[in-house]
């Protein structure tokens, strides 16, 4: 069951912290050169995390095993990210930015899960995807 659990104990508590963190990038500095720092950093820190985790791995042998799902993912966490940061400097705020393209991705997701990975689409996931709209909303609704 821990090992269930602790994945989603790391997302929660990352998440909070990342929504904190874009939140607080200076509304004056660039974005992008804001990115630039903090993909600086978290190069640095899953390379020590490699090493740490991994013992007498070669890291050169591990990048050989990369394919398009590697590089694709890094330029959509750029764009996940500074999406954020630009939506924060727009005015979006802590309690709503985050579930609210937290319930639309809920309903994209589902989307793709039937059309790509053929998952099947129950009642209750229905009744979810209207539960979300619903509450989208009333957390916009000013």
């Amino acid at each position: 069951m821990f090992n269930y659990i602790w994945p989603l104990l790391i997302i929660v508590f990352s998440n909070t912290l990342y929504q904190i963190c874009a939140k607080g990038i200076p509304q004056q500095m660039n974005t992008y050169a804001s990115m630039t720092i903090t993909y600086a950093v978290a190069t640095l820190f899953s390379a020590a995390a490699f090493f740490v985790t991994t013992k007498g791995g070669n890291i050169l042998k591990e990048f050989s095993h990369t394919n398009w799902a590697t590089i694709v993912l890094g330029i959509v966490i750029t764009g996940l990210e500074v999406g954020f940061i630009f939506a924060y400097k727009a005015g979006w705020k802590v309690n709503t930015l985050s579930v609210t393209t937290n319930a639309i991705l809920a309903i994209v997701l589902i989307v793709v899960g039937l059309i790509s990975y053929h998952e099947v689409i129950s009642w209750s996931k229905v009744l979810g995807v209207a539960i979300c709209l619903v509450g989208l909303y009333f957390i916009n609704k000013k």
